[in-house]
């Protein structure tokens, strides 16, 4: 293990440098991917989680393989109690730690700088301060973090690698899940019985804040939900790849 990395130059990123780890991990199964990036960064790699189903993937397999990998969540102050709750059932399930990351000002705080409800007027600048801020300052410490994005979760992430560059918040990027499918993810949740948000049960696949996520029909996309009404898909913490890759086969859940 090594914890000496150079933090990458963000002016200077040459994604060639990239191909090499991305095309040998293209089709390693999630947890070869954790435990090369557990050995290559060492403690200079996070996870960022939001307790998604595929998070929770992601921290059974760090929590029960015991992986030496820091992991912290965005607390926005908005998120719903099924997630805080989840929260701790994972931390007692596996034992381990999950940090907390605050935004620098509460939400009543933001609403008396900004006015009341920013995020159903100007969502973006709440996901701003709310998300995309206080996670490059966590960031800044860190030489690679670990996301649960997928390929076919939205199109903005068709083209993700394995390992890619971040040239937005300066660091590199591990995708382990970013071949799976939304069916990889829930057979293994199921097989391994791994805690997972109770509102998925109830029309949320796909979940964030509270005032921005509403429940999906059967005939919509996962992330309809999310921002309903709006452009807006993403909440800004992940940048398009600028390079793509082959996406058949999905490798094995573990």
């Amino acid at each position: 293990m090594t914890d000496t990395l150079t933090r990458p130059d963000t002016a200077n990123f040459d994604p060639a440098a990239f191909i090499d780890p991305a095309q040998a991990l293209e089709k390693a199964t999630p947890l070869k991917i954790l435990k090369w990036a557990a050995d290559h960064y060492g403690s200079r790699l996070t996870f960022a989680t939001g307790f998604g189903a595929e998070g929770c993937v992601l921290i059974d397999l760090i929590g029960r393989h015991q992986l030496p990998i820091d992991m912290f969540t965005l607390d926005t102050g908005l998120l719903f109690p099924e997630t805080y709750d989840l929260w701790e059932r994972l931390e007692s399930r596996y034992g381990l730690k999950i940090r907390r990351v605050s935004p620098e000002q509460t939400v009543e705080e933001q609403a008396a700088e900004h006015g009341p409800e920013l995020w159903a007027r100007e969502p973006d600048l709440c996901c701003a301060k709310r998300k995309v801020s206080p996670l490059k300052g966590q960031l800044a410490g860190f030489d690679a973090w670990i996301t649960a994005i997928r390929r076919d979760q939205t199109t903005a992430r068709a083209n993700a690698l394995v390992v890619e560059p971040d040239a937005k918040f300066g660091l590199e990027k591990i995708n382990p899940l970013v071949r799976w499918t939304k069916k990889d993810v829930w057979r293994h949740l199921l097989r391994h019985e791994v805690p997972y948000n109770p509102l998925h049960d109830q029309g949320y696949p796909s979940i964030g804040c509270l005032p921005c996520t509403s429940r999906v029909a059967a005939e919509e996309d996962d992330r309809a939900g999310r921002w309903r009404g709006a452009s807006k898909t993403e909440c800004g913490l992940h940048a398009s790849p600028p390079t793509s890759t082959d996406t058949s086969s999905a490798p094995t859940a573990v």
